[in-house]
């Protein structure tokens, strides 16, 4: 298990402290940094220390930030691999590794370790979360999605990117720009994944672990998604991911048509999309009719059209269930955050991520070929 972080913010040395940590700055940075959250010293904050000045940064959770590496590429981790399966003598060890070579090491050997499913899912926060609001995010993912029996999921790459830590309206557009900004690390990330599996398992020693990786995005976080798919050219897309799930996504409804050259692209690159919708969110009408010059979002309308991937691509509507997890006022109106708030959208969750077939999975009634509603 582990949880790790894949961020474009800054790096501070706050004071006292001997170790370097992500900002909450609101601006993004060209170059992304990896770190790993420590979860084997966690213990759950009291009330009164979460009411603390001090309740930030590594006192929420703690993370470890990997060192940069010495040489690009993955030769050293082809290096390492072999080293540990005996088949090549080398001084080189996992320490040696920095960055993306460290995280792609371990997450290949803890998901070759296993023949149960252990599979990576990355997520993709929405608008207005400053760094310490997406720590306490990843320790609720965490217990959702890797504690939970019923989830596949053992691994959580958090895509932190720096949205702005203030719901006014104007850091929308802030918001909007800095999510532009950072779909360029996560296509990095995607090259850099790409390239990891040409060098690794072009040696013949060497086997791929046939676990799955998730995509997993929610409201402005799509649209760091969008930003990637944008530059991402079809000749270099390779199917790597098994499930995208667009949650209550703050992007056009139409951006499945060639015309915007974004979505469109996601039949190339995953199994299954599944769009998770719900026909009353509040924050998706604001966004509508204050910010995107009357343009209806995809996670409130539904895509204009989809029939070319009417195959892959499933609309799932939310828009009647209960919050029976998370009831609070901002939950109830928003209708904006039904994988946290409902027992029933993680259900459905979670048998999309198990790869469950669209037209079995519980809980459903079927509208048509590739529209579904959650009933109650």
């Amino acid at each position: 298990m582990a949880v790790y972080i894949l961020s474009n913010r800054k790096i501070v040395r706050h004071k006292g402290e001997k170790v370097d940590s992500f900002s909450n700055d609101e601006y993004s940075i060209p170059n992304f940094r990896i770190a790993k959250c420590d979860f084997d010293n966690y213990k759950e904050p009291s009330p009164a220390a979460k009411k603390k000045k001090d309740y930030t940064n590594r006192n929420i959770l703690n993370y470890k930030l990997f060192s940069e590496p010495e040489k690009q590429g993955y030769e050293e981790v082809l290096e390492v691999l072999l080293s540990e399966k005996g088949i090549k003598e080398s001084s080189l060890t996992a320490n040696n590794l920095g960055g993306t070579q460290r995280l792609f090491y371990e997450l290949y050997k803890n998901m070759s370790a296993t023949k149960d499913r252990s599979d990576v899912l990355i997520f993709i926060h929405g608008y207005a979360y400053d760094f310490d609001d997406e720590l306490k995010a990843m320790i609720d993912l965490k217990k959702l999605f890797i504690d939970n029996p019923s989830s596949p999921v053992e691994h959580i790459l958090f895509v932190s990117w720096p949205a702005s830590s203030s719901i006014v309206p104007l850091t929308y557009f802030d918001d909007k720009a800095s999510s532009i900004n950072s779909g360029t690390s996560l296509l990095r990330l995607f090259y850099f994944y790409t390239q990891f599996l040409k060098d690794i398992f072009s040696n013949r020693d060497l086997v791929p672990c046939n676990q799955r990786i998730h995509i997993m995005t929610h409201s402005l976080g799509n649209r760091v998604l969008q930003s990637m798919l944008y530059s991402l050219k079809r000749e270099n897309i390779l199917r790597v991911i098994d499930q995208v799930i667009l949650l209550n996504a703050d992007v056009s409804y139409k951006v499945f048509e060639d015309s915007e050259d974004s979505f469109n692209k996601l039949p190339l690159l995953a199994n299954r999309i599944s769009i998770y919708l719900n026909r009353q969110d509040l924050i998706l009408g604001i966004s509508q009719y204050t910010k995107n010059i009357l343009t209806p979002r995809l996670g409130k309308n539904g895509p204009s059209d989809i029939t070319p991937y009417k195959d892959i691509v499933s609309i799932i509507d939310c828009t009647f269930v209960k919050d029976d997890v998370l009831n609070s006022f901002r939950y109830e109106v928003g209708n904006h955050w039904g994988y946290l708030s409902s027992s029933q959208v993680q259900s459905d969750i979670f048998q999309n991520l198990y790869g469950i077939d669209r037209n079995l999975i519980s809980n459903r009634t079927k509208d048509n070929e590739n529209i579904f509603t959650i009933i109650s």
